[in-house]
């Protein structure tokens, strides 16, 4: 049986499924929140400092880091083998980088704005190499 190989009867596509979904879902809600804080920031909504607005992110991206690591253990993954985790894991944190120039660390309204654009596309990146499992992502399908 492959690592990733979820037949009936070998006892995981339960938790696989489960955490799957939790993980996809913490993605959806990293990525909304991020778009949100964002759009305040460029407008200068003062509810990018109320406090639920800097401890939401962490609780959600810690739920979405667990479960990362999860399915990578779950699925038995051998991570330095996979080319397509590993520009992942790089991109995550350049996206995390950029996140943090978007919204706040960034001099300007420009560096900001710039910063959070490039964020969003580092963001549809993790997530075309996430479906694809390749480190191509997107280009994948051109």
């Amino acid at each position: 049986m492959q690592a990733h190989d979820f037949r009936p009867g070998n006892g995981k596509p339960r938790m696989y499924e489960t955490v799957k979904s939790i993980h996809v879902g913490t993605v959806v809600l990293t990525i909304l929140g991020f778009m949100l804080r964002g759009y305040w920031m460029m407008t200068g909504s003062p509810r990018l400092d109320f406090r639920v607005t800097k401890i939401a992110p962490h609780v959600i991206d810690t739920v979405l880091l667990v479960s990362g690591v999860a399915l990578i253990v779950i699925l038995k993954l051998p991570l330095m083998s996979q080319k397509w985790l590993l520009m992942k894991f790089a991109a995550l944190v350049a996206y995390i980088l950029l996140g943090a120039i978007a919204l706040g660390r960034g001099k300007s309204m420009r560096a900001r704005t710039t910063a959070f654009v490039f964020s969003l596309a580092v963001f549809a990146y993790i997530v075309g190499v996430a479906l694809t499992k390749s480190t191509v992502g997107w280009i994948v399908f051109l």
